[in-house]
């Protein structure tokens, strides 16, 4: 006999598909298939990078913003075809989420807003590990049939510099 309300229910198989997404996202981008990055995003979606200080005066200055899926495949082509960096590897840990709203749409999907934390660690071939990107993930993902798509993923960083360039998304 199941002893929890429905919504409940409901809150919890949320919290864990939002999870779940975070942990394939993570395992996306720290196995380098970056090809499907943007497939995380629906078609006009948002991606940001932004320093705590900007996102928390609300200035619109970030390191990187790309506002669609066009963009994101842009950004990948670039880090996968022509830029040239010292290689390294990414490993992230994100906390569970925390869900901050959820509204029904007119369409039948639903607007969820979620944050997570991060960090981001970063080891280069014969190297050691460092801590290269520390934040929270303020996200708005759209749920329709059942399916999460980010609408906006804004990656605030509470790092005051960034260790060399950000090449690979957060």
């Amino acid at each position: 006999m199941n002893s929890l309300p429905t919504d409940a229910l409901q809150s919890l198989w949320l919290l864990h598909q939002i999870d779940r997404f975070n942990a394939d996202y993570a395992a996306a981008l720290d196995e380098r298939r970056f090809d499907d990055w943007p497939e995380c995003f629906v078609p006009e979606g948002h991606y940001q990078v932004q320093a705590r200080e900007n996102f928390d005066r609300g200035l619109p200055l970030a390191l990187i913003a790309l506002e669609s899926q066009g963009m994101m495949k842009d950004r990948v082509h670039g880090i996968t075809r022509t830029i040239y960096h010292g290689p390294y590897y990414t490993r992230h840990v994100v906390s569970p989420a925390q869900v901050l709203a959820c509204e029904a749409t007119e369409d039948g999907s639903e607007v969820v807003r979620a944050q997570a934390h991060y960090a981001v660690f970063r080891t280069k071939p014969g190297g050691v590990s460092e801590v290269f990107n520390v934040g929270r993930y303020v996200d708005e993902f759209v749920r329709r049939d059942g399916v999460l798509k980010l609408r906006r993923r804004v990656c605030v960083y509470d790092s005051e510099m960034i260790l060399n360039s950000l090449i690979y998304p957060v």
